[in-house]
């Protein structure tokens, strides 16, 4: 890719030649159509496929190719034209999601604009989302066949950086820490004895990042000297900070290391300031972290194994007062969303970094540490992460919320029963904590999973497990936390909170309010106005609403949006 710096030494060459020539594999320069922004905009998606496919490069927009000289090349990008949108609209129109950098670049000539857009290798074949795609080759943009995806996915070098051989002696490149640090770690995860007793060199050819007598990239991440990594990883970095304020840190520390030294070394700077909780129980008393050590660990070696290595940029740890954000190089691989990640199908940005370490037991395919991340701050009583997809980021925020004893308690007695809280029920159990009721959209929504899944746990929480009570009828349905389990889950005595009305019963209220109040020639009801009679909320009032509408014509609606009003026409 071309940085800012080497584009404007280009664009003097446009004096003499035409930009055309100027162009390589990761180069091109395009004429920005200022007739229809729909057009252009598709433009800068298919080259963000197009280079995306063909290893990554840059794309000037605002320059003729064909002409010659300054003037006549230069057209400019008109300024009304924002790049946080072309940002937002190519990530909208990809599949994967593409998130390019945008830059500008400001010039004498046409609108005196030209926009750059920076796009970073990452795991081919892209689309659109129609399912259409071109790759770069040469100068060229051509349609992404059949055969060219195959070639794609084949090609280890285009789809997988850790997998890449490096040059020179395995053992020159070996750190006996990092391996020493390696075994230890896949030892407390009761990886097997005989792998663990080979020689340096038979372990890692075991786990795969041994090829051709040669290290791959993988394995200088997993075990190599600081120089070896230095070297094939020049843009790698870890940073903590001890955060004053949002800008401030008293206290930093940076570091190159091999992932299993790395790892360690985060986790004791976390921990120094990981205050505890002590929890009476019987006889014993257990110190609890305010951020529980196995989430911790879990987010970090997801930040470490999922990085983009080709990314210049750092594992950035930001540790608070009141929270710790983990963020890494590169966005959430293959459709996987915030809003998908509990279940989506886990897609490695690199592959023979994550198999290796699958063979060590220190991550699973299963997509299960994200699911512990969860599991252990919830069953302490504590908020889930927020995991935010920031385009060329993944950022992970634990808040330093507190331990909940009631609830802790009441996980370990259900445990003693044979009753293990699985992640939906405590993510249910949690969100009644904090809100009166749960219908089923909510559940499924906060639970990752479709409606009849969630209703389905919901039913068994109800009726089996005894831990919720329903309330209303059909599409009114709705569930609430047993009374007296709410009292005893609630840590500072949770008042009483009111039940709503059956939805039927609802209705007919409605009804009668609107109908008594036509009667006196008063206004009707706002849609807040029935929220109090109901105890509904906003959509579920919309809802309701639009039923009785349709149930009953002489019910209108006055005004849209926050200045709708419902009225009953005599």
């Amino acid at each position: 890719m071309r940085n800012s710096s080497e584009i404007h030494e280009l664009l003097n060459e446009l004096e003499d030649r035409p930009a055309h020539e100027l162009e390589d594999q990761d180069l091109d320069f395009k004429e920005w159509n200022p007739r229809s922004m729909s057009d252009a905009v598709s433009l800068v998606v298919e080259m963000a496929v197009c280079m995306a496919n063909g290893g990554g490069g840059t794309v000037v927009f605002g320059v003729n190719d064909t002409a010659v000289g300054r003037s006549r090349a230069i057209v400019g990008v008109p300024a009304e034209v924002d790049v946080n949108r072309l940002k937002k609209a190519v990530y909208d129109a990809t599949d994967p999601r593409l998130t390019p950098v945008f830059q500008e670049i400001f010039v004498p000539e046409g609108t005196g604009r030209l926009v750059l857009m920076q796009v970073y290798p990452g795991l081919p074949p892209y689309t659109d989302t129609s399912g259409k795609g071109k790759i770069r080759i040469g100068k060229d943009c051509q349609p992404l066949t059949g055969t060219l995806r195959r070639k794609i996915m084949v090609e280890t070098g285009e789809t997988d950086f850790t997998a890449i051989e490096v040059p020179g002696r395995a053992e020159s490149l070996i750190s006996a820490s990092a391996m020493e640090r390696l075994r230890e770690s896949a030892r407390r995860e009761k990886a097997p004895d005989d792998l663990l007793q080979k020689t340096d060199r038979d372990l890692l050819g075991t786990i795969g990042v041994v090829r051709n007598g040669r290290l791959l990239r993988a394995g200088v991440l997993l075990a190599g000297t600081t120089e070896a990594i230095s070297e094939h990883f020049s843009g790698y970095v870890w940073t903590h900070l001890r955060m004053v304020t949002d800008t401030d840190y008293s206290d930093r520390a940076d570091g190159s290391d091999a992932i299993p030294i790395a790892l360690e070394r985060i986790l004791d700077r976390i921990m120094a300031d990981n205050p505890i909780a002590t929890v009476p129980q019987g006889l014993f008393h257990f110190e609890i972290r305010t951020y529980p050590e196995i989430a911790l660990r879990e987010a970090l070696l997801n930040a470490l194994v999922h990085t983009d290595y080709r990314i210049p940029g750092p594992i950035l740890i930001k540790q608070f007062k009141g929270r710790l954000e983990i963020s890494n190089p590169g966005g959430l691989p293959g459709g996987i969303t915030p809003d998908n990640i509990l279940r989506h199908e886990p897609i490695p940005r690199n592959p023979s970094l994550v198999d290796a370490l699958t063979r060590l037991r220190l991550v699973n395919r299963s997509n299960l540490g994200v699911r512990r991340m969860y599991q252990a701050l919830l069953m302490e009583g504590k908020e889930p992460p927020t995991i935010l997809d920031e385009g060329n980021a993944v950022r992970v925020i634990f808040r330093a919320s507190q331990l909940s004893v009631p609830f802790r308690m009441f996980v370990a007695e259900e445990s003693d029963r044979g009753r293990l809280l699985s992640l939906e029920r405590l993510l249910i159990i949690q969100h009644l904590l904090r809100f009166p009721e749960i219908d089923t959209a909510t559940a499924a929504r906060i639970t990752q999973q479709g409606e009849p899944d969630a209703r389905e746990i919901l039913t068994h929480m109800e009726a089996a497990l005894g831990y919720l009570e329903r309330g209303g009828t059909g599409r009114g349905t709705y569930w609430i936390l047993r009374r007296d389990l709410h009292r005893r889950l609630s840590a500072s005595g949770h008042p009483e909170r009111g039940r709503r009305i059956d939805w039927e019963a609802a209705k007919t209220r409605v009804l009668s309010v609107l109908m008594e109040r036509a009667r006196r020639r008063e206004s009707g009801l706002s849609n807040e106005e029935i929220r109090q009679i109901t105890r509904f909320d906003r959509n579920q009032s919309r809802r309701l609403m639009l039923e009785l509408m349709k149930e009953n014509p002489a019910i209108k609606q006055v005004g849209k949006r926050r200045w709708a009003r419902y009225e009953y026409v005599l």
